[in-house]
């Protein structure tokens, strides 16, 4: 594998314009596409210190053997280039910032001599009006069988037209008149087309005139008493106003727009992406994506040029809505209205209907995202490669079948508290959760995690020898028959941070004489395991599943340790004068706040007055009104300043 170095440019030879950069291996294959608008700044910026890199990008490098460039105008012609390249060589350290698999497609091939309805999927073909995508292909068909009624247009196969051309005789449907039945001449090449065209009109969202005109007819054929063509035009509308029910209305206008939608963590990002058409969801498509070391700007950067593209071009609404705006938002606008022929509006959506249309996107998005997580979370087979990858990565004797991770949570040293989470065979145990308030004030990170971990270890260790009582199991209480807290240790225990962190809970461990638990800690930035003792630290790969179960771990022990956090802070900040007036319990307390509304009426008050309260005699009304009267006027004591407010 080569060195970086030995094929580095110089700098002077780089030249500082806009272009398109391509990486190639020792075989010559292409394995990064990127743009830039400065080549020199971008491309330097690879060849730096390896360890410095982010993974992917370090893998990438030290797998390429040549750089190699070309010079543009502008960044709107870098993307062009870069899209181009991206579709032609495929390169394996470019992610896929769209989803994988083929949506379907409700097409009519306006280009044939009479236009058909189909299902499609795939590049799409000229001459032909797509609509959607649908998630399910059966959200087509059952769209399709509801209009035929009333736009009688063909949806059969070429070789079934031409044989029913050749018999005389159509096919069912022609039979039960939801095909007009060209291929036997019942209608002429101009009459179908004409309803393939108002079909297409229909679909695209121009859908009033078509229900007025048969009302209009309806009425008519009432009024010439023929009720039985009037019957089957208010059918007729009624299956119009069917297939409009399943494509909700979210605007009064008919605005066309793609609205996308972002959820994600460290390793991977939910999109989400409703098409809006003629003012109503016609199409809603999402995916899971590999995320690199990029913020959300540069990830919609990316998505969208990839998702839009010179084959996309009919595909580009006149409003392309975004939770934020990408990196490259002076480009991407003119590179979007160059494939649409016309202005494309890319935005952020401040308020109204769009901004809360966008907000339910990012709902399905962060709801995709779960389901993700929950699925793969849940397959045995990826638990049991989970744990495998993390006994190879960290050198285990056995796969850690226990896995405990523990976390920190203050501000600024205050209200410090740590969380314990338990994972077994790769699931949470949530009963095993357990949570610390740590003691003292000003208690740094690495303190507070050798506290928690000495008290918890210590707990563990000073459970009776119970082995030589073949009667009762070690571990378990033989009144309650239930296991005694912290009465099984770990096989691996994590905590959240890098090398001072890991130091510090190996040093834990060792003073209970808890030797045989392995350490380990996982940075957030670059996700990697730091080891005690280590220089460098042990990377897995992104797509590792031993990764995803630590990072569930690290995310759950956070989770469940700014909780608490939050609560004790909450109970500090809202302590009363009255907390500390002895013999004033909660009760009593209540009592006095409902009869006087506000401390500073209680303050008030004289003796006498505070003992018409329930529960209130005469020598705690005085200690009472003593107490409150050394206190300055207000009524809430601040615990972090000693200051007292009403």
């Amino acid at each position: 594998m080569p060195a970086p170095a030995s094929y580095r440019p110089r700098p002077g030879d780089i030249p500082t314009d806009p272009g398109v950069y391509r990486f190639r291996d020792k075989e010559g294959r292409v394995i990064y596409v990127g743009k830039a608008k400065s080549l020199r700044a971008r491309l330097s910026s690879y060849f730096q210190d390896t360890a410095a890199l982010h993974p992917r990008t370090a893998a990438m490098v030290t797998t390429g053997a040549s750089v190699e460039w070309t010079v543009v105008a502008n960044e709107v012609e870098a993307l062009q280039l870069e899209y181009s390249w991206i579709k032609e060589f495929d390169p394996r350290f470019n992610v896929k910032y769209r989803d994988d698999k083929s949506y379907p497609y409700l097409a009519v091939t306006m280009g044939e001599e009479f236009p058909r309805a189909q299902v499609m999927r795939g590049a799409k073909r000229r001459s032909t009006r797509y609509f959607g995508p649908y998630a399910h292909a059966w959200a087509i068909r059952e769209t399709l069988d509801t209009l035929l009624r009333v736009f009688p247009l063909r949806t059969c196969s070429n070789g079934v037209f031409r044989r029913a051309g050749q018999v005389g005789r159509p096919c069912l449907l022609g039979y039960i008149d939801k095909c007009s039945a060209p291929c036997v001449g019942r209608v002429s090449e101009e009459e179908h087309r004409a309803i393939a065209q108002d079909f297409c009109d229909f679909m695209a969202g121009d859908t009033g005139k078509f229900v007025k005109r048969l009302e209009k007819r309806m009425k008519a054929a009432a009024a010439e008493l023929d009720f039985e063509a009037a019957a089957r035009l208010r059918d007729d509308i009624g299956a119009l106003e069917k297939a409009l029910e399943h494509s909700a209305v979210v605007f009064n206008d008919a605005t066309d727009a793609d609205v996308f939608g972002l959820a994600g963590d460290e390793l991977e990002a939910a999109v989400q992406v409703f098409h809006v058409r003629g003012g109503r969801i016609r199409g809603q498509r999402g995916w899971v994506l590999e995320r690199q070391d990029e913020d959300d700007a540069q990830l919609v950067g990316h998505l969208l040029a990839q998702v839009y593209g010179p084959r996309a071009a009919g595909d580009v609404p006149r409003e392309v809505l975004v939770p934020v705006l990408p990196a490259d938002a002076d480009a991407l606008g003119p590179w979007l209205g160059e494939l649409a022929g016309r202005r494309v509006d890319l935005r952020v959506p401040q308020r109204g209907d769009k901004r809360a249309l966008l907000q339910t996107v990012e709902r399905n998005a962060t709801q995709s995202l779960a389901r993700h997580k929950v699925s793969r979370a849940g397959d045995l087979t990826n638990r049991g490669r989970a744990l495998e990858e993390l006994r190879e990565a960290l050198e285990l004797p056995e796969a850690p079948l226990r896995i405990e991770c523990y976390d920190v949570s203050h501000v600024q040293g205050t209200d410090v508290v740590a969380s314990m989470v338990v994972f077994e065979d790769g699931l949470p145990r949530k009963s095993e959760y357990r949570r610390f308030a740590i003691k003292g004030p000003g208690v740094d990170d690495t303190a507070a995690m050798r506290e928690v971990l000495t008290r918890r270890f210590r707990q563990q260790r000073a459970q009776p020898d119970e082995t030589a009582q073949t009667e009762v199991t070690p571990g378990i209480d033989p009144e309650t028959g239930r296991p005694r807290r912290f009465a099984y240790a770990p096989q691996l225990v994590v905590v959240d941070g890098g090398l001072p962190q890991v130091n510090a809970a190996q040093a834990a461990l060792a003073e209970v004489g808890a030797t045989d638990v392995a350490v380990v800690g996982l940075a957030k930035r670059l996700e990697e395991l730091w080891l005690p003792g280590e220089e460098f630290p042990v990377v897995l790969p992104r797509t590792s599943e031993g990764l995803f179960l630590l990072q569930r771990l690290r995310d759950e022990a956070h989770r469940f340790a700014i909780t608490y956090h939050r609560q004790k802070r909450s109970k500090s900040m809202t302590a009363s004068a009255l907390d500390a007036i002895p013999g004033l319990g909660d009760a009593r307390r209540r009592a006095l706040l409902k009869s006087f509304r506000t401390v500073s009426a209680i303050r008030r008050a004289d003796p006498q007055e505070l003992q018409a309260v329930p529960g209130i005699g005469p020598a705690l009304a005085a200690s009472i009104h003593e107490a409150l009267a050394e206190q300055p006027s207000g009524g809430a004591v601040n615990v972090m300043t000693g200051e007292v407010t009403d």
